[in-house]
C-alpha cells in the first residue's frame, strides 16, 4: 500500500478521491472496501491533505497522501466496523 501511495503522491502531490482509490486497488484492494476522504471541503476549496482506509479484522490501515508525503498509520475499528466517520465509500 505505500508502494502505490509514494508512487501516486509523486506524481500527483495533491490528488482527488479517484486517483486515492485506484492506487488502493492497484495495491490490491476490492474498491468496495476502501473507504476514501472527501477531497473537497464543502466551501469547495480543494483539502489538503486526502486519507484512504482499508478495515482489517478490527484494524484499519491508513494511508494520507499531503503535499506529495505519505503517512501511514494503524487505528481501530470504528463500532460501526468502518474506518472514517463520515468518510465516502
Amino acid at each position: 500500500m505505500r508502494e502505490e501511495l509514494e508512487k501516486l503522491a509523486a506524481s500527483s502531490p495533491r490528488p482527488n478521491s479517484s486517483q486515492m482509490l485506484a492506487a488502493m486497488a492497484e495495491a490490491g484492494f476490492a474498491e468496495s472496501e476502501v473507504e476514501v476522504s472527501a477531497d473537497i471541503t464543502p466551501t469547495g476549496l480543494a483539502v489538503d491533505a486526502i486519507e484512504a482506509a482499508v478495515p482489517l479484522e478490527d484494524q484499519c490501515v491508513i494511508g494520507q497522501v499531503r503535499e506529495g508525503k505519505v503517512a501511514m498509520s494503524v487505528l481501530p475499528v470504528l463500532a460501526d466496523g468502518d474506518c472514517f466517520v463520515g468518510g465516502e465509500s
